[in-house]
């Protein structure tokens, strides 16, 4: 039995933030770092204000392109009034991914012991495209990277993976 080769992934980062740029948006530079450093694609980086309706745009034009895989967002899955990246998510999603937000906070329950029932950390497929929504500070992205998506987004990783079915995700769209 052979082992699988890696795949490359092309991962698009939006950092949700309406007081953060470029230059000061450190939970965007852990993703990319990590991203770059794992063998994919940094596809697109973009940071848009907390504001719902623009999330959900920004997510579906990423959807619909197909130099994009998957899009990772940190930043506004808290409990706040302005937090509607959670929201956002939901409006694009045709399914939810229920066990990424439990493994998240499985993961966070380590490090911040109850305070992860604080985040509402999501996951789901649009238009063939895998969206993860991940809190808005850097130790989070790592955990969320380093515990799950590094592993779910390489097509050597057993018993399954993201990867694999990546294929399969947009079948339903298709003629039969």
């Amino acid at each position: 039995m052979s082992e699988r080769e890696f795949i490359p992934v092309r991962i698009a980062v939006l950092t949700v933030s309406d007081s953060r740029s470029l230059a000061e948006d450190r939970s965007g530079d852990v993703l990319a770092a990590r991203i770059e450093a794992a063998g994919h694609v940094l596809a697109d980086r973009k940071i848009l204000p907390d504001e719902r309706a623009e999330i959900a745009a920004q997510l579906r034009a990423w959807c619909e392109d197909a130099a994009i895989d998957v899009v990772i967002s940190t930043g506004g899955t808290g409990l706040t009034g302005r937090d509607v990246t959670v929201e956002a998510h939901r409006d694009v999603y045709e399914k939810e991914i229920d066990a990424f937000g439990t493994v998240f906070t499985h993961v966070s329950m380590a490090k911040i012991g109850t305070s992860a029932v604080q985040s509402r950390a999501t996951g789901g497929v649009a238009m063939g495209t895998y969206l993860f929504a991940l809190p808005g500070s850097p130790g989070a992205c790592k955990d969320a990277w380093d515990e799950i998506l590094s592993k779910q987004l390489d097509y050597r990783h057993k018993p399954c993976n993201f990867v694999e079915i990546m294929p399969r995700l947009d079948e339903h769209l298709r003629r039969k």
